[in-house]
């Protein structure tokens, strides 16, 4: 998934009249959504944290875009995450060191570097997935039933929404 903050590039400025107008029409839900957000950010990063492996949230996203993406270039990684090729260079040293990730010559353009998942990076992100599953369903126990169904829907909506 790729999310972008459209500018007017007239003005530089981030919100238009039009977006803030929008946006103060559903400041209630935009605040919901926020704090939701901060909440699964926490969630992730303290099963990150309870990890072993020392990996950053930034490196942890390149995981994860690698796992949905298969192989990618050092050129694609850096694209899907928003940073210039020699950030993700760097990242991605670290990564190798840490036999998280694989580094190998693209065969059909030797000067391509392609990255991939090794068995040690599959591992900490299912590892990770599994201490999440567990947060969020503790989490959730407090909620009645009814109410979860609810909130199910309405977080499938907005995935869907995102995904556009």
């Amino acid at each position: 998934m790729h999310y972008a903050l459209v500018v007017d590039g007239r003005h530089g400025d981030p919100l238009t009249d039009e977006a803030s107008a929008v946006l103060a029409g559903q400041a209630e839900i935009v605040d919901a959504v926020l704090a939701a957000n901060r909440m699964f950010v926490a969630v992730a990063s303290n099963a990150l944290a309870s990890s072993t492996a020392d990996v950053t949230l930034p490196q942890f996203r390149a995981l994860v875009l690698l796992d949905a993406n298969g192989t990618m270039s050092v050129a694609q990684l850096a694209e899907a995450m928003g940073v210039v090729p020699s950030t993700a260079t760097r990242m991605c040293d670290r990564l190798v060191a840490k036999k998280l990730i694989r580094r190998e010559v693209d065969r059909s353009n030797r000067r391509q570097m392609l990255l991939s998942l090794h068995a040690k990076g599959e591992e900490l992100l299912a590892e990770s997935t599994r201490r999440r599953k567990q947060e969020i369903s503790r989490l959730l126990r407090a909620i009645p039933a009814a109410e979860q169904r609810r909130l199910a829907e309405s977080l499938r909506v907005l995935v869907a929404a995102a995904e556009q």
